[in-house]
């Protein structure tokens, strides 16, 4: 079971990622969007949505920060285990309340604005029940390891993901990972292969193309200017 979840389980993950990705680039371009119901209610969308953004982008770079930067390289900056710990436990419950309270606002929203309900499909609800349980458990995982300098994941989570990368992988590191962090990886790892199948998928889109599109250009709604536009240089009628 140890190398079925932690040296097998995180290929298949990445598999299904790259395949999904591939797969909804060729043949659902058009589906790859967030999907937005902002024409149905908006008010209550601008709160949840950037609550639920701004907490979930704070999660991404504390995990990134966690499992991908060496311990050596923080004591190297003169940040001790104590200090990394305490910014890790403060840092990360805040980031993660703010995105459950994203998260709970836009259920809410789901739930209570009929027009919105009626465009919620399956796959939306089985979003937003892992990616729930993701951030949720991660906490829980936090915060019952806070004595002392609490769960030094540095030593075995972290080491296991980058192995992942360098297809060295050691599950024997994850075999004395507390269980809470364990159910916590493996659902994150659910979260991961489903991207691609969700409206998560826009994660991946960059609006690179606004640099360079031309402008847009909008007709004046001056009532003084509609109707038939003056003749003037460049419009000039051409004779057939």
């Amino acid at each position: 079971m140890t190398t079925l979840l932690w040296g097998v389980l995180p290929y298949v993950t990445i598999a299904l990622l790259v395949a999904g990705l591939v797969w909804r680039h060729r043949y659902d371009k058009y589906g790859w969007t967030t999907r937005s119901s902002q024409i149905y209610e908006s008010k209550l969308l601008n709160i949840a949505s950037n609550a639920f953004h701004y907490g979930i982008l704070f999660v991404l770079a504390g995990h990134l920060v966690g499992l991908f930067v060496p311990m050596s390289w923080t004591d190297a900056l003169g940040i001790g285990e104590h200090a990394y710990h305490l910014f890790s436990l403060y840092g990360g419950t805040a980031a993660g309340v703010l995105t459950v309270a994203g998260i709970a606002l836009l259920i809410y929203r789901r739930r209570t604005r009929a027009p919105v309900f009626r465009a919620t499909t399956v796959n939306d609800k089985l979003m937003y029940l892992v990616l729930l349980g993701a951030i949720v458990m991660g906490m829980v995982a936090k915060l019952t390891h806070t004595s002392g300098d609490g769960y030094n994941y540095r030593e075995s989570i972290a080491p296991w993901s980058r192995g992942l990368f360098r297809l060295q992988p050691d599950p024997a590191l994850m075999a004395g990972v507390p269980v809470l962090y364990q159910v916590h990886a493996v659902i994150g790892m659910a979260l991961i292969a489903l991207v691609p199948y969700t409206r998560l998928v826009h994660m991946f889109s960059a609006p690179l193309a606004y640099l360079f599109r031309p402008y847009v250009i909008y007709r004046s709604r001056d009532p003084g200017q509609l109707g038939p536009r003056p003749e003037r240089r460049g419009w000039e009628r051409t004779e057939i």
